[in-house]
């Protein structure tokens, strides 16, 4: 055997490890010994019967959550039409009082009328809401309606209040229940601006 041949044969054997080490596919799901792993099922994520499941529980709990809210309103309507009757009930008893005795003494019954709408006006207030009755003041279109108008006199500027036929109410937040129903002093004719002079004095 030569020097060359001896040298050469420790290559072909490294040679063919490698090319044969390459002919072997590497498998990550290789079990130990050479068997397959089989896939896990907590690793596949939840299943479609899983989410639909999930899907049912939630808008269940959406379908109570919404019963829920509705039955609150609905208890919180009741009992502040509660609290608003037992506010008026002393009210209409004094009224039917009065009634019983106008026949004895029709004279009585003024009075007695008197005292309920104070008692009226007063439960109002009570629960929040104020009274537009005031005349001498300011036509607020936002609080008045105006059922009518006169000249306005020396004394009284145009635009003002005269007289209130019919109060009006606003609540606390200041949401307006209705307008009071006015009566609303107004310049003479011949005293208002025409049209074109307020243009001419909104264009100078």
């Amino acid at each position: 055997m030569t020097s060359a041949q001896h040298h050469a044969r420790p290559h072909d054997a490294d040679a063919a490890d490698t090319a044969a080490q390459a002919r072997v596919p590497a498998d990550a799901d290789t079990a130990p010994g050479g068997t397959r792993a089989e896939p896990d099922p907590r690793d596949a994520g939840p299943t479609i019967a899983q989410l639909e499941d999930r899907w049912r529980r939630t808008v269940a709990e959406l379908d109570n959550l919404r019963k829920r809210f509705k039955r609150q309103l609905a208890e919180q309507a009741r009992a502040e039409r509660a609290r608003t009757t037992a506010v008026f009930l002393p009210v209409l008893d004094n009224l039917e009082l009065a009634l019983r005795h106008a026949d004895a003494d029709p004279a009585s019954i003024v009075t007695g009328v008197r005292a309920v709408h104070a008692q009226a006006v007063d439960a109002l207030a009570g629960l929040g809401f104020q009274r537009i009755d005031t005349a001498g003041v300011r036509f607020d279109p936002a609080r008045h309606e105006a059922a009518g108008s006169i000249p306005a006199t020396d004394g009284v500027q145009p635009g003002t209040v005269t007289d209130v036929h019919r109060a009006g109410y606003a609540a606390g937040d200041g949401t307006l229940v209705r307008p009071a129903v006015v009566t609303v002093a107004q310049a003479p004719e011949h005293q208002q601006p025409t049209a074109a002079a307020e243009r001419d004095e909104q264009d100078s």
